[in-house]
């Protein structure tokens, strides 16, 4: 099974504030996530800096598409993206339509499920090529005040992995946590506020990193 890979999820009002973090602990991340408070905030500048500093690195535009699917997408890829996010919710004409530009600039499409997704969507989003979907921790166990990881979690992620996806864990995902996720197909784990509003975080992206790595040795 391959090793996950490190995602730092910058939802900052602004760009030093993001920066700052993000230059601290590059050295331990694989994806860098212009999230969508800092793409509101600062546009895709955001995400060009983020490029121009980072060339290297994946980067995500979490633009979350809903609608205007190829215009948005185009302006996310054409400023650097490598990946950009669309809303389960949207619709199979926008996703199709993000997909085609993703696939015209090598970048990849990454479904993020909110509630009310269906298995049938899922097939479906598979069937138009996209190869990535974003999960959060089940928000019946959140609402119960239950904030760890199930084995219905568990069991939805290898279930959208059979059916081909690369599957990206997010919902306050902190170190002791990742070992819960051995044997489980993911792709990427997500850390936000657990990183960037650390005071160290360098410290904290190479603590994720090291878990993952030891978790997830063959």
């Amino acid at each position: 099974m391959e090793t996950p890979k490190l995602q730092i999820a910058l939802d900052n009002y602004d760009l030093p504030s993001a920066l700052a973090p993000v230059q601290k602990a590059a050295a331990h991340i694989d994806v860098i996530e212009c999230g969508t408070i800092l793409c509101l905030a600062e546009g895709m500048h955001a995400v060009r800096i983020m490029r121009s500093l980072f060339p290297e690195k994946t980067i995500l535009a979490d633009v979350r598409i809903v609608e205007a699917g190829s215009l948005i997408s185009k302006m996310a890829f054409d400023a650097g993206a490598n990946w950009v996010s669309v809303v389960s919710g949207a619709t199979m004409m926008t996703v199709e339509s993000v997909q085609k530009e993703a696939q015209k600039r090598n970048g990849q499409v990454q479904i993020e499920l909110i509630d009310g997704w269906t298995w049938e969507q899922a097939k479906c989003w598979r069937a138009l090529g996209v190869p990535q979907v974003i999960t959060h921790r089940s928000r019946d166990a959140e609402a119960k005040g239950a904030l760890t990881w199930s084995e219905k979690d568990f069991d939805e992620i290898r279930k959208l992995n059979d059916l081909g996806f690369s599957v990206t864990v997010t919902g306050g995902v902190v170190p002791q946590d990742i070992p819960l996720f051995k044997g489980v197909p993911v792709y990427v784990f997500i850390a936000g506020r657990g990183i960037y509003a650390a005071s160290d975080p360098a410290a904290a992206a190479k603590q994720f990193k090291d878990v993952i790595t030891e978790t997830f040795k063959s």
